[in-house]
């Protein structure tokens, strides 16, 4: 039954508008000026901040920084990393929207990373100069993941190379270690199946963008206008399947076949990427377990640190929410040049959901909870941006 009536919604579709998938289209989102790449300037320029974060724990290493100037320095590169990247999306007019956002979405990945490369290193150094105490503790020097034995064995401070570094910003995680799980070989089939997955989704996602969702949208700003109550509704259920799919279909090319191809190609041995988050009975369940690298650095460098220092456990998971909505807001709203903080607080009504959910719903409730909070929830925050988006640039003109 689904299938039937999603292929009648699709045929619907193409009989209305036709066939609006163009590929040449999608350049236009990445480049206005072919001859400006500013997005790719922008990544270029981050290797600046990687070798500085290196050069800084070089000189902790031999002693000529002290602990103390060392993370002033590495917090103002992680801080002027984020101003510099923001900056320069909100200021140079032929940066667009997409390519706004890939761009900061590579300055999130990287800001984690060296926060996790300095915390790695910091706890090294308190190791060695603790060598008389030779139990490891949960925060100690960080060796091997779960995974495969690794192939030889690197200590401190012989880790601090430049083949390390990249090493580990190319990595498919955010948790820096001196000792990586390692696969003994590169299995082609297997890579070449994961390339196909990729062009092949990518395409596919390019097309239900433009056919379906697009003139939904476009559909959907003057009920908005008009205050119309009703066809809001309508249209925001209209929105949530092809929303959803394209959702779902982003997630598996993103943490199955782009995660697991880069993985491969590196002989990366940690390929846990995801876990089971479709079967969550509570909200908290989901966001422990659809994206694994971040709950793991969220866990290792954010949330056992507050618990250590006496913070209980609910306002740890609050902060956490907190960070991840910051970043949520930082992905949406600078590239898009409007500050609406719609997508900070969809993050944050997440708490008081997790709550509710979790107190008053069990088993398949707590299921078709979580599931109606991603299907409804995300068209929401969707239309919201439209919206606004649409009133500040086409606004006066229409």
């Amino acid at each position: 039954m689904l299938v039937l009536s999603n292929a009648r919604l699709f045929l619907e579709n193409i009989i209305k508008y036709g066939i609006l998938v163009d590929p040449i289209q999608v350049v236009s989102l990445f480049l206005k000026d072919p001859y400006s790449w500013p997005a790719a300037c922008l990544i270029i320029v981050s290797n600046v901040f990687i070798l500085a974060a290196l050069y800084t724990e070089r000189r902790l290493a031999v002693g000529t920084f002290s602990e103390t100037s060392g993370w002033i320095l590495h917090i103002f590169n992680l801080l002027f990393m984020l101003v510099f990247s923001s900056v320069t999306v909100l200021t140079v007019p032929s940066l667009t929207p997409v390519g706004g956002v890939l761009s900061l979405g590579v300055y999130t990945v990287l800001f984690l990373k060296l926060y996790s490369y300095q915390d790695a290193n910091r706890w090294c150094r308190e190791s060695r100069q603790a060598e008389a105490k030779r139990l490891r503790r949960s925060h100690s020097c960080p060796n091997v993941a779960n995974g495969s034995a690794v192939r030889s064995h690197v200590s401190y401070p012989g880790n601090l190379t430049h083949r390390d570094m990249y090493y580990f910003i190319l990595a498919p995680t955010l948790c820096y270690q001196l000792n990586f799980p390692r696969s003994h070989r590169i299995r082609k089939r297997f890579l070449m199946r994961r390339l196909f997955e990729m062009l092949f989704l990518m395409q596919l996602l390019v097309g239900l963008i433009q056919q379906w969702m697009v003139p939904t949208i476009q559909n959907s700003m003057r009920p908005f206008q008009e205050m119309d109550f009703s066809r809001m509704v309508e249209r925001l259920l209209k929105l949530a399947v092809p929303n959803h799919l394209i959702w779902l279909i982003f997630f598996y090319w993103f943490f199955h076949s782009s995660m697991n191809f880069v993985a491969e190609l590196l002989q990366f041995g940690d390929r846990e990427f995801y876990r089971d988050w479709w079967n969550s009975e509570s909200v908290t369940y989901f966001w422990a377990n659809w994206n694994i690298p971040v709950h793991k650095w969220c866990l290792r460098h954010f949330y056992k640190p507050m618990l250590r220092r006496g913070i209980n456990k609910f306002l740890a998971q609050t902060f956490v929410f907190l960070l991840s909505a910051f970043f949520h807001e930082y992905l949406v709203s600078v590239p898009l040049k409007m500050f609406r903080l719609w997508a900070f607080m969809g993050m944050m009504t997440q708490v008081p959901l997790a709550w509710f959910v979790g107190r008053y719903l069990n088993g398949n409730y707590g299921n078709a909870a979580v599931w109606m909070s991603l299907i409804i929830g995300q068209p929401i925050a969707v239309l919201m941006y439209v919206h606004d988006y649409y009133v500040i640039h086409y606004g006066s003109s229409s």
